[in-house]
């Protein structure tokens, strides 16, 4: 733990190599984070006292491969971005956690009361009291803590501010509670848990991982309880593309329902085959099915089944591209990707709002402009929100402008793939 005035020396305006590594080298970027981290430090010290305290980082993630393939036990590609939650800190000897977040209502857990909560569901509470009962299931210590958080992971931006919460929460108690010991990869199936039964959303695991892990990683959930991750090694910085995440306005508050038909169909599809999910079964068999099922399950669901095992066998492939430095190759697959969730997932718009399609506009735009020169697919859930795309720098103010125009200025987000993970500030 340090004091306010030793954290605010080591912040130096920005000019130190944590903040280099996890914000890049921009001056204009390091001072606007300096600003961050210091108004954050002032506003947990006028709420809880002057005392020692910590800060926290945890990033949003960007799904770059596998669109809808891990809650069926498949593969994914992801990348934590440098767009973060930030957090102070500090062990406040009650029972009670005490948490302010920009932008929301103060919010307090008591810890004696662990089990869910209706009255909670699909609250930033209820997630933080998930969390707790899960580690105190494993053995892990809990105690109160008052916290500041600052959410620069955009809401409904398509890149994962509730997972990035969740493991933000969880690498608090590690450090605080636990000396730093509870793995990233268990914090991340803690954090999914909390979401999956307080939170009262089926996610799968793909951007806890991501988010906790950090840098450039592809998972495989085979095993969901033991997800292989694994770091792929390339260097998207030296390609002369940027990522680019452009945020359509769409609003994610009434999508639970076309969110969860996404497992449910690929799962009835699996339960045809006798399988649990659609990772047990091939996409010969699913074909080989399909004319007997179709009134059971409907064609979507079916449909959604071959997406799946297009896109997890396409994770396989860009992995291959990018470790073999075939970027050209891998682009093809982006595109190839963002066509399949637009076909055959049919996560682009909601059923019932067809007039409403800001992801579908956003995706013919990038093609205008991109098409033979980048690529472009839809990004995260879908339905609302985020398109991602891979820009070369010499289209870069062109696609910016292209997009910008129609979704106003400062929707689009051009970032890159940061190393660390959720965890401490270690200034």
């Amino acid at each position: 733990m340090a004091t306010k005035e030793s954290l605010i020396l080591k912040i130096n305006n920005g000019d130190n190599k944590v903040f280099r590594e996890l914000y890049g080298n921009d001056p204009d970027v390091l001072k606007r984070n300096s600003k961050r981290y210091t108004d954050l430090l002032k506003s947990f010290t006028a709420e809880f006292g002057e005392k020692d305290c910590e800060f926290f980082t945890s990033p949003g993630r960007t799904e770059i491969g596998g669109n809808h393939t891990d809650h069926n036990y498949g593969r994914v590609l992801a990348g934590a971005v440098n767009l973060d939650n930030v957090c102070v800190a500090s062990i406040n000897n009650t029972n009670t956690i005490r948490i302010i977040s920009e932008g929301y209502p103060r919010f307090e857990v008591e810890l004696s009361r662990l089990k869910p909560d209706n009255h909670e569901q699909y609250t930033s509470a209820a997630l933080v009291r998930g969390i707790c009962s899960r580690l105190t299931e494993l053995g892990y210590n809990i105690g109160g803590f008052d916290a500041c958080i600052d959410g620069g992971v955009p809401k409904g931006s398509g890149l994962s501010s509730s997972a990035s919460f969740e493991v933000l929460i969880g690498a608090i108690f590690s450090q605080l509670f636990n000396n730093g010991s509870i793995d990233p990869i268990e914090n991340a199936i803690i954090g999914q848990y909390s979401e999956n039964n307080y939170f009262g959303k089926p996610c799968g695991l793909m951007d806890q991982t991501a988010c906790a892990m950090g840098g450039l990683i592809t998972i495989d959930f085979k095993d969901p309880s033991k997800p292989i991750v694994k770091k792929v090694n390339f260097d998207f910085v030296a390609t002369g593309f940027s990522l680019v995440i452009t945020d359509t306005g769409g609003n994610h508050a009434d999508l639970n329902d076309e969110y969860a038909s996404l497992p449910t169909d690929m799962k009835a599809v699996a339960r045809e085959l006798g399988s649990k999910v659609l990772r047990e079964v091939t996409l010969d068999q699913v074909v080989e099915i399909a004319p007997k099922i179709r009134s059971r399950v409907g064609d979507r669901a079916i449909l959604r089944a071959i997406h799946f095992q297009g896109d997890n066998q396409r994770v396989v492939d860009q992995v291959d591209s990018l470790e073999r430095n075939d970027f050209k190759a891998f682009l093809g697959m982006v595109v190839d990707s963002g066509f399949s969730s637009y076909m055959y997932n049919q996560n682009i718009y909601p059923v019932n709002n067809v007039k409403e399609q800001g992801v579908s506009l956003a995706l013919a735009l990038s093609e205008l402009v991109l098409k033979g020169e980048g690529a472009w697919r839809v990004h995260g859930g879908g339905f609302a929100g985020t398109i991602q795309a891979f820009v070369p720098k010499k289209l870069l103010d062109k696609y910016v402008s292209t997009l910008e125009h129609v979704y106003g200025k400062g929707s689009c987000h051009i970032l890159f793939i940061r190393h660390q993970g959720a965890g401490k500030v270690d200034l």
